[in-house]
């Protein structure tokens, strides 16, 4: 039975997905989707302020959907969108635009990383990012709201804009918070050893749910090792202990046990060990790789998810913004 909290996260279409984003989220989407009123949003807007070129935006949209679908989510049973399909989204973006405070913005570690990272285009986008978030999130008044640490910063100024709204004109908001089901989220490491999987980092180093079988082999067969620890029972580095936390993931716990043994024994043998790995890998991307591929060749298929998700948020967010225009006194006759 589904519970009434409702939950709403976003998907940034900005390249293709890859095992840290399964095992950070779209493993938890999942199981959300049996027990939560879940609103799963592509988030194409967000990504015209640091993607102006547009391109590449229709494959990647389409992509990021099929790539979720692929990996579990039904779209019967949640609300999957795009972000610029729900017009009601912008009009609650100017509405809390009137709460935010350039210096509140300017303030934020995404804002500065990204102006950084593009001092030619550090557009007003950019800055208003967490305004536009915060209506992403309260447009279905969202109560939970499955975020990394990354992200924990422009939560607390969702529920600070909430606060002011509900201040200002009335209660009309819950305040939202993080949600994971109150266990950590799993990290897949980067193949070279270098912090976790990521899209636009080392793309050897991070296996992609696209990624077909020999591309996978190659890319854990180069990942680093070394001659193999000289006593027994000894600590494994940093790049020896990724390669183990990876078999935690995709391998058999006798597998592991194997390896585990192997390595307190300092019998070891590091190719062996990373084959198995890889064929592992194999296993669990090709079913959803090639599932992906079938969505994506299913134009009339495809057609009728997105319609169907437009449908089901913008029903969810007219109920919201009628709240919202009463709220405020947007009524004149």
């Amino acid at each position: 039975m589904v519970k009434q909290e409702i939950v709403m996260s976003g998907i940034r279409p900005t390249g293709f997905l890859h095992l840290g984003n399964y095992f950070g989220a779209v493993r938890n989407y999942v199981r959300m989707q049996d027990e939560y009123n879940c609103f799963f949003m592509v988030a194409d807007l967000h990504s015209l302020t640091t993607h102006p070129d547009t391109k590449e935006l229709r494959a990647n949209v389409r992509r990021v959907i099929a790539e979720n679908i692929a990996c579990g989510l039904n779209p019967d049973k949640v609300a999957l969108y795009c972000q610029s399909h729900v017009y009601e989204t912008g009009e609650l973006y100017l509405f809390l635009n009137m709460l935010a405070y350039k210096g509140e913005l300017e303030k934020t570690v995404t804002f500065k990383d990204k102006a950084k990272l593009q001092p030619d285009n550090v557009n007003a986008g950019l800055l208003t990012y967490p305004v536009l978030q915060t209506a992403d999130i309260i447009i279905h008044r969202a109560q939970l709201v499955p975020v990394g640490k990354d992200q924990e910063q422009h939560l607390e100024m969702a529920r600070n804009f909430v606060k002011r709204f509900n201040h200002r004109y009335g209660e009309v908001f819950p305040e939202p918070y993080a949600f994971n089901y109150g266990e950590d989220l799993a990290r897949v490491p980067s193949l070279d050893g270098s912090g976790k999987m990521s899209k636009s980092e080392n793309q050897m180093a991070t296996v992609y749910l696209s990624d077909d079988d020999e591309l996978i082999r190659k890319k854990i067969m180069k990942t680093k090792t070394d001659s193999g620890p000289t006593e027994k029972n000894s600590a494994k580095p940093d790049y020896i202990q990724n390669i183990f936390l990876l078999l935690q993931l995709f391998s058999k716990k006798d597998v592991l046990e194997k390896f585990e043994n192997d390595y307190n024994n300092c019998s070891i043998r590091y190719g062996d060990m990373k084959k198995q790995l890889a064929e592992d890998v194999v296993a669990f991307v090709k079913p959803i790789r090639e599932r992906t591929e079938s969505i994506l060749n299913d134009e009339k298929y495809m057609r009728e998810v997105m319609e169907k998700g437009a449908e089901k948020a913008t029903q969810s967010a007219k109920i919201t913004m009628q709240l919202v225009r009463d709220a405020i006194g947007l009524k004149y006759y």
